[in-house]
Order: structure tokens, then C-alpha cells, then sequence
């Protein structure tokens, strides 16, 4: 009799243990008896009837996402290929529709995001599938919801991730926009260049004004200059004519004077032509003779003042 007591005793208390379960947070078990549906037991401990009951799947409630990829045509004939991401969770009230109506809800899900995007984006071009990328993800969102809350899944979001076109098609559109920066970029060198020759032009203008005003002030005051020193010799006796030849020899030398003092000079007065040598000693002997006469003038008018 022992020999049947312990086993009894150890298949009563497997028997006792399975008839308890626990369900974690955020999932729903479906438990059937004999095949057909029982009950839906959420988070907790649970007890079932042994045997009798069995557990016949486990649903999550949390939200999940699908994503989807889809290749398909815009209106200027381009083919682009675009994630749809899709998070979606399922109805706690509609777990039964949830587990019994859909085998696959993924499929489901796919076919009809399928379904939406290959009637939406074929209306539009390529620049205004990236702009409105989000009516896009509207569209599907309000198909899907109006799918599948009738098999217990509640679309929470759709979010269009990702916009492929074709790889020589992006080098295109990548190229235009190359050209059309360096084409900006060529405008505002073009831009900043004319400012630089206008400000140039105006900077040599002033310049040009301002030197030519100096030299009419230079030329004012060597005239000033000279009117003075012919006034001052014609006081002591001396005419225009000599007191003229007398300035022209003294800012000769004068010159000559300037020059020798420059050390690192290399400047050298030489005729232009054979017989300039000769006319050259013949205009300094005149000078130094007319010097020597205008200075024994003034010596002697400075000794013989004149008495009005």
C-alpha cells in the first residue's frame, strides 16, 4: 500500500501546483476548457482547474512597433523606397478579438500600410514625398485604425522614418544642389569683387583730388614765393630778368645740393646729346658771371641806399 501512497501523494501535489499561474504586468492569458474558450485572466496570481483548463496563449499589452518597407513610384517616375514605422498595442478589452480573429496580425498590419502608401505616394513627386512625409503617415494611421480596432488592435502612431530614392537619382538631386550653392557662391564673389573695384575707384579719386589739390597749393605758394623774392630784388635794384635768372640758378644748385647729400643715391646729371656738354659749360659760366653782377649790385645798393 505505501508503494501507491507516495506516488498519489506526489501526483496530487503536481496536479495542486499547475493549477496556479501567474500572469506579469501588461499581458493577458486566454484560458480554454476542453478546446473552447473560458476566460481572460490578467496580471496576478491565477488558479485554473487542472487538467480541466489549460492556457492557451499569452498576449502582450504594451505598445509595439512594426516597421514596413516599401518600394514604390512618384509621379515624375521615380522609385523610392520608404520605412513606415507602425506602434500599435492591443485593446484590453478586446483581447478576445485580438487572439481569435487574427492569426497574423503583422500581415495584416503590413498589407494594408501597403495598401495606403502605394495609393498616396504615387500622387506626388519626389520633393513632395520628403514635405509631406507626415500626411502621408496620417493617412495610414486613419486607415489602419479603421481596420483593425474591429480585430482589437488600437494604432497608437505612424511615422514615415525613412526616404530611400534610388542611388543615381540622389546623386542627381545632389549634384543640383552642388550647382546651385556654387552658383550663389559665384553671385556674392561677383557681389563682393565690384564693391572692392568701386571702393577702389573711389579711394583713387579722393587720392587723385587730394594730390591734385596739394600740388595747386605747392604751385600757389612757389608762385607766392617767387613774387616775393622778385619784389625784394627789385627793392635793391635788380630787374625782373636778372632777379628771374638769379632764383633759376640758386634752385639749381639747391637741387644739386639735395642730391649729393642723399648717400645712397645713384642719380647722375649727364647731357642727352654731344653738344649739350659744351652748351652745359657755357649757360654755368653765364650764371656764375650774372651771380657775381646781381651780388656786386646789391652790395652796392645796400652801400648807397637810395634817399626818396
Amino acid at each position: 500500500m505505501n508503494y501507491f501512497i507516495i506516488p498519489a501523494i506526489v501526483f496530487g501535489f503536481i496536479i495542486l501546483i499547475s493549477a496556479f499561474f501567474i500572469v506579469k504586468q501588461q499581458t493577458a492569458v486566454i484560458i480554454e476548457r476542453f478546446g473552447k474558450f473560458q476566460s481572460i485572466r490578467h496580471s496576478g496570481l491565477q488558479l485554473k482547474i487542472p487538467i480541466v483548463d489549460r492556457i492557451s496563449g499569452r498576449l502582450s499589452l504594451k505598445i509595439q512597433q512594426l516597421d514596413v518597407i516599401i518600394e514604390t513610384k512618384t509621379l515624375d517616375d521615380v522609385f523610392v523606397r520608404l520605412k513606415v514605422s507602425v506602434q500599435y498595442k492591443v485593446i484590453r478589452d478586446k483581447v478576445y478579438d485580438a487572439f481569435y480573429k487574427l492569426d497574423y496580425p503583422h500581415d495584416q498590419i503590413t498589407s494594408y500600410v501597403f495598401d495606403v502608401v502605394r495609393a498616396e505616394v504615387p500622387k506626388m513627386k519626389l520633393d513632395d514625398v520628403f514635405v509631406k512625409k507626415d500626411d502621408i503617415a496620417i493617412a495610414v494611421k486613419a486607415e489602419l485604425n479603421d481596420a483593425m480596432i474591429e480585430y482589437g488592435y488600437d494604432i497608437i502612431k505612424t511615422l514615415v522614418t525613412d526616404i530611400d530614392p534610388d542611388s543615381q537619382v540622389k546623386e542627381a538631386m545632389n549634384r543640383i544642389n552642388a550647382s546651385e550653392r556654387e552658383k550663389i557662391a559665384a553671385q556674392f564673389e561677383g557681389d563682393a569683387q565690384r564693391i572692392l573695384i568701386v571702393e577702389k575707384a573711389k579711394a583713387e579719386a579722393e587720392s587723385k583730388r587730394l594730390q591734385g589739390q596739394g600740388i595747386a597749393d605747392q604751385r600757389r605758394e612757389i608762385a607766392r614765393g617767387l613774387e616775393e623774392s622778385v619784389e625784394v630784388l627789385n627793392r635793391v635794384g635788380i630787374n625782373s630778368q636778372e632777379a628771374s635768372a638769379l632764383i633759376v640758378v640758386t634752385q639749381h644748385y639747391d637741387t644739386l645740393q639735395s642730391l649729393g647729400e642723399e648717400t645712397n643715391s645713384n642719380l647722375i646729371l649727364l647731357p642727352n646729346t654731344p653738344q649739350a656738354g659744351s652748351n652745359m659749360l657755357n649757360d654755368m659760366v653765364a650764371s656764375f658771371t650774372a651771380s657775381n653782377q646781381i651780388g656786386e649790385a646789391m652790395k652796392n645798393a645796400k652801400n648807397n641806399p637810395k634817399k626818396d
